[in-house]
């Protein structure tokens, strides 16, 4: 770990590198999960409109559970240091979700 502060990528605006400057390393771990969980949340929702402008529908896998529709896909959501597989789809504006089971950590 460097003593010196590190340097902000070019592609943040000053304004918030300035913001961050203020804040305590609480507020700061506070801020890099909630950054992490956005950006994988944004990340979901523009796979999920991808998928869902895709005209053809791949094969229903085996595990699929039957309520669960085969345009769904599998996501990784981590809770409380645990990671978790879910069934994610959307359903008109909304993103739906179903528990599937525990990422095994030897994956």
């Amino acid at each position: 770990m460097s003593y010196e502060p590190p340097t902000p990528p070019a592609e943040l605006p000053t304004e918030i590198v300035n913001t961050l400057n203020g804040y305590s390393p609480d507020q700061l771990q506070h801020v890099a999960r909630y950054s992490r969980e956005l950006a994988e949340y944004k990340a979901r929702e523009a796979r999920l409109e991808n998928e869902s402008n895709d005209d053809e529908i791949d094969e229903r896998p085996d595990d699929l559970p039957d309520d669960v529709p085969s345009k769904a896909t599998i996501t990784i959501k981590e809770i409380n240091d645990n990671r978790y597989y879910y069934w994610q789809w959307r359903e008109g504006d909304t993103v739906t979700s179903k528990y599937k089971g525990p990422v095994n950590s030897d994956e």
